[in-house]
């Protein structure tokens, strides 16, 4: 009762049920996203004596509350019916509402991009050096898994998209995939077709975004009329066969070919615009064409730029087009210049750089960084504009058709107006990035990892932190053997300022946990990255390892132990692989802390500034402080 009675709390100050759009948590915080975080009271969540401190940053309104926050956060959940299988609460459409949707969608295949982007530059490579033919199956096998992300974007799109905005996302994808059936896509070409009597003009949707976008959008609205006229116990098979029925013509009949239509108007205007200006035409391509890829627009100029290779030998648009691809490499390298060692944004933004260095493919910039970070709109119209200006006014042509990249520079001429228009595109993209890319508040993915975003943990009773109910002391050893730091160090803020705890940090050099006392396991994540311990003496100590090493799920840990088990000091606790959890880009600096009040208020620390192992005394909890220096 006690958690329901303080949750409710915590819900009225943090502006109402009505005000909370979802809610997550980590080991000591619950993560609210608000619909408006002025109707939070702030100062009075902080007096309130569960609740350690109040952080709002990088888009969540986080109320720390320590080691009882599963509590709380199921109380939360149950009291505001809160669910996150719920359909996505509606938002007001808007410019930053659109923007949210389209990252939203693509963030989750960044990864798959990335990767297939990779592939795409190491067979460039290949080719380039004459170690592999273009035309060998090897080659093709290959080709098919670099290409499969984008050809198939509308399938993956259509499942992202409706998670991100409601519906069924398997649905999603079928309205996707529909599209790249070989029954459709073998009526490409073909005169006179209907449906139904209307007329029907099938065009080739592989790597589109545009029609999905529209369709997704639609669909959401269809989904939640279906599911209010249809009798509950028909909607399993009905819903999804009338979505689909209404959908895949909609799509085929109108959204495909309206999207279509855009872009073949988008390249007609610009080779108009090419012929009176090539100084205005290089900004609107330099600059414009990274808005025209996020719609998958960009595709219209690929006939153009075929007949003009076919009858002038050169293409003018991706002549000038080529600075935006370069201007958006210099965001990704900027964005890897600023951000920290071990963080996020470092192990993103490099290999998104390389990405678009080696194969030319800047869809992971675009959809991963600069609909992330809207400052970045501006400054890659900026950056691109300034290098296509270059490279109209020089008459920079493509003479071949090819992905804009590093191997591909012997088909552009002149080279001199190509260097200087590419190379001002990036230099001008790194450098605004780094002063002006990102707000402070968003600056979260930049530092070393820490633990935000971190599971949930099971915990074997419901009831709070008893105190110690010893007299004696509690003497803590290294459940780790490495080198000691202050707590202090540790880059988050919760960890640092001592508000979950008080302890130390120990950067580890061997690969196991050990009991640093007699005691008994009071917690476990199912991440198996932390351990919650309470010794006989009633001390409750949590051993975190690595910064933000939540989001291996699992990976390169084992716990030996199990929740509720009665340990002795020196036993193995957990196991992991520090070498594999380094490479995948994590730190492995770990914190050890005191996790209960009066435990807290009775410790000594003992090492600080020096190497540990399981041997030796940490700090002491309680009574007897001098007995345990010695």
């Amino acid at each position: 009762m006690r958690y329901e009675e303080e949750s409710k709390k915590i819900i009225e100050l943090v502006g109402g049920k009505s005000n909370i759009n979802s809610l997550v948590h980590c080991a000591t915080r619950l993560r609210f996203s608000l619909k408006n975080t002025k109707k939070a009271d702030k100062e009075s969540l902080e007096k309130l004596p569960y609740v350690m401190s109040v952080v709002n940053s990088g888009g969540q309104y986080q109320v720390v509350i320590g080691s009882k926050v599963p509590d709380y956060y199921a109380a939360i959940q149950s009291l505001a019916n809160l669910n996150e299988d719920a359909p996505k609460t509606e938002k007001k459409l808007s410019f930053n509402y659109v923007f949210e949707v389209i990252s939203g969608a693509f963030s989750p295949l960044i990864p798959a991009m990335a990767g297939s982007g990779m592939i795409k530059a190491v067979l460039t490579i290949l080719v380039e050096m004459k170690l592999l033919a273009d035309t060998s199956s090897t080659y093709m096998v290959l080709s098919a898994a670099s290409n499969a992300i984008f050809y198939f974007l509308p399938v993956f799109l259509g499942i992202t998209l409706t998670k991100k905005i409601g519906g069924n996302m398997y649905v999603g994808g079928v309205i996707g995939a529909a599209l790249l059936e070989p029954s459709f896509t073998g009526m490409i070409g073909q005169e006179k077709l209907d449906f139904l009597g209307i007329n029907l003009n099938v065009v080739d949707y592989a790597t589109t975004i545009f029609p999905i976008f529209v369709a997704i959008f639609i669909y959401s609205f269809v989904d939640k009329l279906l599911r209010k006229i249809i009798f509950r116990d028909l909607q399993l098979f009905a819903v999804p066969m009338f979505s689909l029925m209404i959908m895949v013509p909609l799509t085929a009949l109108l959204f495909g070919p309206f999207g279509t239509v855009i872009g073949d108007a988008l390249s007609q205007g610009v080779m108009w615009l090419i012929g009176k200006s090539a100084l205005l035409s290089g900004i609107v391509l330099g600059g414009g064409m990274p808005f025209m890829v996020m719609f998958g627009l960009h595709w219209g100029f690929s006939p153009i730029t075929l007949e003009n290779l076919t009858v002038m030998g050169g293409d003018p648009i991706e002549g000038m087009a080529v600075a935006a691809v370069f201007a958006q490499i210099g965001i990704a390298i900027g964005f890897y210049l600023k951000s920290k060692k071990h963080s996020k944004m470092k192990a993103l933004a490099g290999p998104l750089a390389l990405t678009g260095l080696f194969a030319g493919v800047t869809e992971p910039i675009v959809y991963g960084l600069i609909l992330r970070y809207k400052r970045l709109l501006p400054i890659v119209a900026i950056s691109g504009a300034i290098g296509g200006a270059i490279c109209g006014v020089t008459g920079v042509t493509m003479n071949a058709y090819v992905f804009h990249n590093i191997f591909s520079i012997p088909v552009y001429t002149p080279k001199v107006g190509y260097f200087i228009g590419v190379g001002s595109a990036l230099i001008a993209g790194a450098v605004l990035t780094y002063f002006f890319g990102v707000k402070e508040d968003e600056m979260t993915d930049f530092l070393p990892e820490t633990d935000q975003g971190e599971d949930d943990f099971q915990e074997t009773t419901d009831e709070r932190p008893t105190p110690a109910t010893s007299t004696s002391e509690t003497i803590v050893y290294a459940p780790l053997e490495g080198t000691v730091i202050p707590l202090k160090e540790v880059d988050d803020d919760v960890f640092s300022s001592e508000i979950a705890g008080k302890g130390v940090a120990i950067i580890p050099s061997d690969n196991k946990v050990v009991a640093p006392f007699d005691g008994t396991v009071v917690a476990i994540f199912p991440s198996k990255h932390a351990i919650g311990l309470k010794s006989k003496g009633g001390s409750e100590l949590l051993i975190h390892i690595g910064i933000n090493t939540v989001n291996l799920n699992g990976e390169h840990f084992e716990t030996k132990v199990e929740m509720g088990d009665t340990i002795t000091r020196g036993q193995t606790l957990l196991v992991f692989d520090r070498e594999k959890i380094e490479q995948a880009g994590y730190a492995m600096t770990s914190p050890v802390i005191l996790t209960d009040g009066p435990s807290m208020e009775t410790m000594n620390i003992i090492n600080t500034t020096e190497s540990v192992t399981p041997e030796t005394k940490l700090f002491v909890v309680g009574t007897g402080l001098e007995e345990a220096h010695k």
